[in-house]
């Protein structure tokens, strides 16, 4: 129950055990396409490119930087927790110019400072967020800051890593140009695969490059070689992990038999028992309720705590229970405890709070 990876469920084990066959095997091409649908689904989008890309979120990121980005871009880059840290990290990598908007980590990204930023930097052309900031456990305001982006003629990259699944996430009706999230969270995936979609905009960027991508590996206009067959043979442009594309298969299945809508009150509902129970503990949150993401929820560690560490150490051992500590700034202050997919149920929440419970005790 920490930050991710999320419990598995069994289906998506057995289906992650299936032979494997060749990444160009006729099988696994139809199996492509369906996960390209279900996907569709999942972000809500009807945007052609819709595709996992063939390594962790952290990749899917990137393939949204290099493709969107040149040398001498100017990108508004919202920082409220780690992961935005990393927006910027990409964008200079790519060279180009990151603006940053800083908000306090455990707080949701600031519309009003976002719109100060498009403002003052009219030659900016790319808003980058974080949805849901897993390290903090705040939920920013997508849809508000898209269509300030829309007002001042900027893309979207937008960060749902932790939201795709466990929240609302209208990728066309809030107008998101670029998107990637990661197949370890709300959906009960195995870690290594990342969900991306780009919007015609961002497409029309791409094209429109006088630079090469620099990365090869996640070049757009090689990897649709491979995940478009347009009526026509695939080209080769490398193996792809065909087990782990299996179990993506299935816990996508599996979030279309739940119902997206359904998911994300699972998610909301589940928060709120933990929620309850962890106030009867007398343990707190960090982030105000109005900005909580219900899947990550970050629980300041009660003051009396000499060491928390040990704390999450007996926790594994004795109650085998995971949990995940604070990152940066909130490193030694806060707890991350994951409500995500399969792991968001009534089980797990009173596992939890009577491991808590009894350890706190001691």
């Amino acid at each position: 129950m920490g930050p991710g990876p999320s419990d598995v469920p069994d289906r998506v084990l057995a289906a992650l055990a299936q032979p494997t066959i060749g990444h160009l095997d006729p099988a696994f091409q139809g199996l492509m396409e369906d996960i390209k649908a279900l996907l569709k689904y999942a972000f809500q989008t009807e945007n052609r490119l819709t595709f996992p890309v063939s390594a962790p979120g952290s990749a899917g990121m990137e393939t949204c930087f290099v493709n969107l980005v040149e040398p001498g871009d100017t990108v508004i880059v919202c920082q409220n927790g780690a992961f935005g840290g990393r927006m910027k990290e990409n964008v200079e990598r790519c060279g180009g110019t990151a603006v940053t908007v800083m908000d306090d980590w455990g707080r949701a990204v600031s519309p009003a400072k976002v719109e100060a930023a498009l403002k003052a930097h009219p030659e900016a052309n790319i808003l980058a967020f974080v949805h849901a900031e897993t390290s903090t456990g705040a939920l920013s305001d997508a849809e508000t800051l898209c269509r300030l982006a829309q007002d001042h003629d900027c893309l979207t990259i937008v960060d749902a890593v932790t939201s795709l699944g466990g929240v609302p996430l209208y990728v066309d009706k809030w107008g998101i140009d670029a998107v990637y999230s990661g197949s370890q969270k709300c959906l009960s995936c195995p870690p290594g695969i990342s969900p991306v979609s780009f919007g015609d905009r961002a497409i029309a960027k791409i094209r429109a490059r006088t630079t090469k991508v620099q990365s090869w590996f996640l070049d757009l206009n090689l990897v649709m070689d491979y995940w478009e067959s347009n009526g026509g043979a695939r080209s080769y442009h490398h193996t792809a992990p065909v087990n782990a594309m299996y179990a993506l298969h299935e816990s996508l299945v599996m979030l279309k038999e739940e119902g997206l809508e359904n998911a994300w009150a699972r998610h909301q509902t589940m928060h709120e028992k933990l929620r309850d129970g962890l106030k009867e503990l007398g343990l707190t949150y960090l982030v105000p309720e109005e900005e909580r993401l219900p899947q990550l929820n970050s629980v300041l560690i009660p003051e009396n705590m000499s060491d928390e560490a040990a704390f999450r150490s007996a926790l594994l051992t004795d109650h085998n229970l995971e949990i995940g500590a604070g990152l940066g700034t909130l490193a030694g202050k806060v707890w991350r405890i994951g409500l995500m997919g399969y792991g968001a149920s009534d089980k797990n929440i009173a596992l939890c709070l009577n491991a808590l419970r009894t350890l706190l005790r001691r």
